[in-house]
């Protein structure tokens, strides 16, 4: 009887793992492929420390103190887009996949430290010739936008920071896929196993008007999750050993400063935003109601609003 129910229990387990490997399973695509969905003109690559870094540099070429924008964890350049559209008639934009995420690919030696994003910022800019720029961050590029700034006050004008990291505190509710990526187990097997419905879930959580949605966003997040090393570098990012007392230079930074913030964010609660504004000397806050994470991304127009008013 024993050696019967043994046989039902391995029976079962692999008909649920092939089942869930035939629904879930998904393989890498190919970089070629991903490159002409989502890196047409004006998107080029450039060789920064070993990676070919996915760019869009648009608007006066002549500009000398172009506009930098960071986006934030599993996200990429694109949710800028519609920032960038508008910014451009009158500015130089700058905009690049992180490491990890996007078409960039993984950092060679897995270190996903603010340190290690911060030296990436300083070497994608030389590589451009970039000596001053406005420099601006959603979430984790946020984080990466101030201790930027901190590090090389010389080489940012001014500085917006939205919805960014930097602080210690407790998210209302974490997207399901950063809640995968950190549980032990599951996250080995994230990096082959990786729903679309999780994906999904993940934007809804960091959107405040779930309506605002569309389907070519979740296929943008999940496509690009897929490329080759990313699965891997979004656990591992998770695994970085940062700073932990960081947050107390953020009172030192003197440049003009535009704080921006959708007040239904979850993942990193408006509280924050009071604490940055706070310690910050000479800053603007702009809370912005109705919305959530990636104000750019849910409401570009009334986000974009702040800004133009700020750089004027």
């Amino acid at each position: 009887m024993t050696v019967k129910i043994m046989k039902i229990f391995l029976f079962g387990f692999c008909f649920s793992a092939i089942l869930i490997l035939s629904l879930w399973g998904y393989q890498d695509i190919p970089l070629e492929e991903l490159k002409t969905k989502y890196a047409p003109s004006p998107s080029t690559f450039i060789s920064v420390n070993g990676m070919d870094v996915h760019f869009r540099d648009e608007g006066d070429a002549t500009d000398s103190i172009p506009i930098v924008l960071i986006h934030g964890t599993a996200a990429s350049l694109h949710t800028f887009n519609d920032w960038t559209s508008q910014l451009k008639k009158d500015y130089r934009v700058i905009r690049m996949d992180l490491p990890a995420y996007g078409l960039t690919g993984p950092f060679p030696d897995r270190d996903y430290s603010i340190e290690n994003y911060v030296d990436f910022i300083v070497d994608f800019l030389d590589s451009l010739e970039i000596t001053k720029c406005i420099l601006g961050g959603n979430s984790l590029g946020g984080g990466i936008a101030w201790n930027f700034t901190y590090k090389y006050p010389d080489m940012v004008d001014k500085l917006i920071l939205i919805d960014a990291s930097g602080y210690a505190s407790k998210a209302k509710s974490l997207p399901l896929a950063f809640r995968l990526a950190q549980a032990p187990l599951v996250k080995n097997i994230f990096t082959f196993i990786t729903p679309r419905l999780v994906v999904k879930a993940s934007v809804e959580n960091v959107y405040a008007d779930k309506s605002k949605i569309s389907e070519t966003l979740v296929d943008r997040y999940f496509e690009l999750a897929l490329r080759e090393g990313n699965r891997q570098a979004f656990i591992d990012k998770f695994e970085a050993q940062n700073d932990l007392s960081a947050h107390n230079n953020i009172k030192l930074i003197k440049h003009r400063t535009l704080l921006l913030w959708g007040e239904k964010d979850l993942l990193i609660p408006v509280e924050a935003a009071y604490k940055f504004y706070h310690d910050l000397p000479n800053d603007t806050l702009v809370i912005l109601s109705n919305v959530g994470h990636v104000p750019m991304e849910e409401s570009p127009n009334q986000s974009l609003e702040a800004v133009l008013s700020f750089l004027k």
